[in-house]
């Protein structure tokens, strides 16, 4: 079901699925997607817990307000968990998704009972970057593709300093074709990191493996 929620003085627009009483999961995408880069894994998910699949700020049919800090987008999924009434949830991330799902993490609050992160970026200034070309892809704001890009370019340190802070069960799967290193599992106090033999798109070029090592370390 398609929900909408005003939350941090934006509307967010969420998938919810499963059962109201089952322990809850919420999944990030990764920039330029929205909630339907889930199909098949919120169904899949759904069957042990009530999930919920948020378009991040200037992606899908959220707003966009044209003003994105990665802080910002931490504080909007922390305003929509508040506004469903969730305690301790699952969190998981993908890409820019994970980013943000660290800093929800790492925001001093006991929410996140267990963080999965799919090939989040390196926790370093991403260098060696082709400049952001726009073309006619639409789905999601442009201003929030370039203003993302620049802060994974110019790095703030507090990010990669902010990883050590993270006390929740964490899980890193990487891929080991992604043009991402996966440095940031050995910087989360006892995470475990997955390699599976795949690129950035885990979740969707690796199903079934991806599925199969969130299951067993949900179930750990």
């Amino acid at each position: 079901m398609i929900r909408e929620a005003h939350v941090n003085g934006i509307k967010l627009v969420y998938r919810e699925e499963g059962r109201p009483a089952a322990p809850p999961l919420v999944l990030l995408h990764g920039r330029t997607a929205d909630h339907n880069d889930w199909n098949g894994i919120t169904q899949h998910f759904a069957a042990r817990h009530h999930v919920f699949a948020p378009d991040l700020r200037g992606h899908g049919a959220s707003d966009y307000p044209g003003a994105y800090p990665l802080s910002e987008m931490a504080a909007d999924v922390v305003a929509l968990l508040d506004h469903l009434g969730l305690g301790r949830i699952v969190l998981v991330g993908h890409s820019l998704g994970a980013v943000v799902a660290c800093l929800v993490a790492m925001g001093g609050t006991d929410r996140v009972e267990r963080l999965v992160l799919e090939d989040p970026p390196p926790a370093h200034p991403l260098t060696g970057r082709s400049p952001v070309v726009e073309d006619d892809s639409t789905g999601f704001d442009w201003r929030m593709v370039h203003q993302t890009e620049r802060q994974m370019v110019d790095h703030d340190p507090a990010w990669a300093d902010g990883l050590a802070k993270i006390t929740a069960p964490t899980l890193v799967l990487s891929g080991t074709l992604s043009p991402f290193e996966p440095d940031v599992a050995a910087r989360i106090p006892g995470a475990r990191l997955a390699r599976i033999e795949v690129g950035h798109l885990v979740h969707r070029d690796a199903r079934q493996e991806f599925l199969r090592e969130v299951d067993a370390f949900l179930k750990r």
